[in-house]
């Protein structure tokens, strides 16, 4: 299965006590956008920047007493490869429509403001430093924030007028 691409894996274990590290590797693994495929075992589509985070983690995974390994694999089937990529783009889709439906009631209610649209913007930028995908949603969230930001241009000059 040469002709699909490489995913990075990270299998780890670590232990129960003391919680904090265990959630600190999770919060991580969250931001990364990486998708579980069993119980301690994750997968990112593999580039420079996933192994390296992965490896990242995998040493912080060992100081907090775990066990860890990463791998590069290619996934079995063609199948395979579109049910990881699926859940991958899932989440983040998910993720960009949750912005999306926010700036879309901001919109409706007419309660725009600098401060809201900034916000959604990071929350757009943080989305995407884990999309790996780049699905449509990114897109549509992105322009429904855009236009609160041009309502709100429009609004400052009118009160300006």
């Amino acid at each position: 299965m040469a002709d699909l691409p490489d995913w990075v894996l990270l299998a780890y274990r670590m232990p129960r006590e003391p919680s904090t590290p265990r959630i600190n590797v999770w919060r991580k693994l969250r931001k990364l956008g990486a998708v579980q495929l069993v119980d301690g075992l994750v997968a990112l589509p593999a580039t420079a920047r996933t192994r390296e985070q992965f490896d990242w983690l995998a040493d912080e995974v060992l100081e907090a007493g775990g066990e860890a390994w990463t791998w590069t694999a290619v996934p079995g089937s063609k199948d395979q490869h579109k049910q990881l990529t699926a859940r991958i783009t899932e989440a983040i889709a998910a993720d960009y429509q949750a912005v999306l439906d926010e700036a879309e009631q901001v919109a409706r209610e007419d309660t725009a403001t600098r401060r809201t649209v900034e916000r959604m913007r990071r929350e757009l930028r943080r989305i995407e430093a884990r999309d790996h995908v780049g699905p449509k949603d990114r897109d549509r969230a992105w322009g429904a924030v855009d236009r609160l930001a041009v309502l709100l241009d429009a609004d400052d000059e009118a009160s300006r007028r």
